[in-house]
């Protein structure tokens, strides 16, 4: 079968392509650059818990070594402290993971080189594409350059930013809200106050602080400052941006201290939302797909998760052929998912910048709308929680089989410690992003038997068949214990890491239904359907 297309070498084609591969599906990474990036420290990015776990699975590990993770927030309102949040540490009931912040070009770097080691990823640079059609078996591109040529692909999947051709080219509408917010930008060494902790400053007291200016640390005494500027355009020169720099600095050490500025810029973030995800066998991800990062949202975050969310339909595609259903649900699930965070950034906008007349309307003091500015940074609430997909066409109706554990269907998982059946331990969300499902069963104990012995005592015999009998390739795994599940609970999970179901027991039947829902039902290649009744011994391989 033919590669799959990739357009567009940011880090979402690249992570795309190397979660493709990681699933034994090759991938033409076409791009209309050389194939690597200006150093710019100011044009940073922060991942959260999952999409940086995501990266380093895919051939990235050193993200968290060339990454900086902060070790607390604090929000300032003129001179007051009105909130501080150790991360890392538990606020209430509620973890709150740090995130990692490094400069974009560092990420980018560390995709292409695992991309480029990988026998399955050919980066091919120099190469726009100016014509895209389609067949029902496939998508064929032309690309100008100095290789201009023609190439086939199962599909393609258009990574290629903001401006994408890809888009262009399918006539896709790409409506939304222009210059949102805008930022002057800075990265410098020095030596702020607080070490490793991040900065929301609302009101600052000194002449040129305007609304609102972040610190946030990155690795090597570096520091990115981000002045939110008045919505009319206001002309920033350099001598305003030192002026800015030098009356930040000092009104928050007491005296401007040394330090080294390496970049600068003017940010204008745009809100918009193409209006169709997937076009027959071509798909849009990324900036392609979506703008945001208004109030700390995070648009390359929401990018990495369009990667992990298509790579494992595409890879089913790939492999079997695969039910519309699940090729449609890509767009049900994540463009609904960052309709969402838009829609909520949209309806923030007015209550946090807006005049008192509305602000007046909406109850809690400026300790609430701290709290609301910082979901966006710490990766909290509507702004910032990751994505569930409980409404998603893949998953299935409950059912009195189903069992209530902590994490609702649709949501990502607990990242609990799990033992294959050949023994090997890992974290839970290692085990993800390898194309098959995964059935966990929650049997407190298994940690201090024998392995020999637990896999042929109580409920695993029958767990085994009805895991070899799903419709589905599927993992099997054991834990101590999961957040909210008793013993026996069998939990059936994505390949990225999104719960489908959680049962009460071993329930073959149940079983086999919520796996066959999650694949999006029997695939349509060759008009073979492959349901099969619970105990059956036909299965089909995900891979």
């Amino acid at each position: 079968m033919d590669p799959v297309i990739v357009v567009g070498q940011g880090p979402v084609g690249l992570a795309l392509s190397l979660a493709l591969a990681a699933q034994d599906v090759p991938s033409v990474l076409l791009d209309e650059g050389p194939g690597k990036d200006e150093p710019r420290p100011a044009r940073t990015v922060v991942l959260r818990e999952d999409t940086a776990e995501l990266v380093a699975r895919l051939g990235f590990p050193a993200v968290h070594d060339v990454g900086l993770r902060w070790n607390g927030w604090r929000s300032v309102r003129r001179k007051q402290l009105v909130r501080a949040v150790p991360l890392g540490e538990l606020e209430g009931a509620v973890q709150l993971p740090s995130p990692v912040h490094l400069p974009q070009h560092t990420l980018t770097a560390g995709l292409r080189a695992a991309a480029g080691a990988h026998d399955l990823v050919t980066i091919v640079p120099f190469s726009r594409i100016d014509t895209l059609e389609q067949d029902p078996h496939g998508v064929t591109v032309h690309t100008r350059g100095p290789g201009s040529t023609w190439w086939r692909g199962s599909f393609l999947v258009g990574c290629d930013g903001a401006r994408s051709t890809v888009r262009k080219l399918l006539d896709i509408r790409f409506p939304g809200r222009t210059a949102v917010e805008r930022h002057a930008v800075a990265a410098l060494r020095a030596e702020l106050p607080w070490p490793g902790e991040a900065v929301l400053h609302r009101s600052p007291p000194w002449r040129s602080g305007g609304a609102e200016v972040t610190a946030r640390p990155l690795p090597d005494g570096v520091w990115r400052l981000d002045w939110l500027l008045p919505p009319r355009g206001e002309l920033v020169t350099p001598d305003a941006l030192i002026t800015r720099i030098r009356d930040t600095l000092e009104g928050w050490c007491g005296e401007t201290p040394a330090y080294d500025l390496l970049d600068t810029g003017v940010y204008t973030l745009h809100h918009r939302l193409a209006r169709s995800w997937r076009s027959e066998r071509a798909f849009l991800a990324g900036d392609a797909a979506h703008l945001l990062g208004a109030l700390g949202t995070q648009g390359l975050d929401e990018g990495l998760r369009d990667a992990g969310n298509l790579a494992w339909k595409l890879a089913h595609a790939w492999h079997h052929g695969a039910a519309e259903t699940l090729l449609d649900s890509y767009q049900a699930e994540r463009r609904a998912a960052v309709a969402s965070r838009l829609r909520a950034a949209d309806q923030s906008l007015p209550i946090l910048r807006g005049g008192a007349g509305l602000r007046a309307l909406v109850p809690g003091s400026s300790r609430g709308h701290d709290t609301l500015l910082a979901d966006g940074h710490l990766g909290c609430g509507p702004l910032g929680a990751p994505p569930s997909y409980a409404h998603s066409p893949l998953s299935p109706r409950s059912t009195e089989a189903h069992a209530t554990v902590g994490t609702l269907p649709g949501a990502p998982v607990a990242d609990v410690r799990v033992t294959a059946t050949d023994g090997e331990t890992s974290r839970l969300r290692d085990r993800l992003d390898r194309g098959h499902m995964l059935v966990v069963l929650v049997a407190p104990g298994t940690g201090v038997w024998d392995r020999r012995h637990w896999l042929t005592a109580g409920v695993m015999p029958r767990l085994v068949d009805a895991v070899e009998a799903l419709p589905a390739r599927a993992e099997l795994l054991v834990t101590e214990s999961y957040p909210g599940a008793t013993a026996h609970t069998v939990l059936l999970v994505r390949p990225d890491g999104h719960l489908v179901a959680a049962f009460g027991g071993v329930r073959p039947g149940e079983l086999f239904a919520a796996a066959d829902t999650a694949r999006g039902g029997a695939e349509t290649a060759d008009g073979d359907d492959s349901r099969a009744p619970a105990g059956s011994d036909r299965t089909a391989d995900v891979n």
